[in-house]
């Protein structure tokens, strides 16, 4: 496993078992505790990941990791004993690579961050693809709005009016979605 930095956020400081962890695997590590700065500390820092280990995880908290998701997306364990399933539940929505509830067995560290980094990767790979189909399927839609304002105004045949969309599109060097939004963008200019 190559190093890692790791955002290290301790309810408590003296705390040190996942520290010490942390230092035997080789990461390199922040250690502090979550407050209101949290988001622009880990714009500051660019961990790799982040690891928080609190007896109870707040509204907040989870508000934040949806904010950070939202900004730049970063694999994120949590370590707590609060096993609620309103907790487990916003964990979910948070994004939370792993959400360990109970004691923790220190030499199962590199494996849970192994399982986390692994999960996280999935989980972009899918978001990706999902924003490719989203994308798609909007290309699809305008396309279509585009032919039938073709067939309605210059008496095409559907087939013709998507020759003509893809040959503007080649002519000009641009997408299908992009052509068909000009060809909309001009019909409204001339209702």
């Amino acid at each position: 496993m190559n190093k890692l930095n790791v955002l290290l956020i301790e309810q408590d400081p003296n705390i040190s078992l996942l520290e010490n962890e942390l230092k035997e695997i080789g990461f390199i590590y922040l250690k502090t505790q979550y407050d209101s700065t949290f988001l622009r500390l880990v714009t500051d820092i660019a961990p790799n990941i982040i690891i928080f280990n609190l007896d109870i995880c707040s509204n907040t908290l989870f508000s934040d990791l949806k904010t950070l998701n939202q900004q730049s997306a970063l694999p994120i364990i949590i370590f707590t004993r609060d096993g609620h399933v309103g907790t487990i539940e916003l964990a979910i929505k948070a994004d939370v690579c792993a959400l360990i509830v109970g004691d923790f067995e220190q030499k199962r560290l590199a494996s849970i961050i192994n399982v986390a980094m692994a999960r996280f990767k999935h989980q972009q790979v899918l978001k990706t693809a999902l924003e490719e189909a989203c994308a798609k399927l909007e290309d699809r839609k305008l396309i279509d709005r585009a032919k039938a304002i073709l067939i309605k105004t210059q008496n095409f045949s559907e087939d013709e009016a998507y020759h003509t969309l893809r040959k503007l599109a080649m002519d000009r060097n641009i997408s299908l979605g992009e052509m068909a939004k000009n060809v909309l963008t001009m019909s409204e200019l001339f209702k």
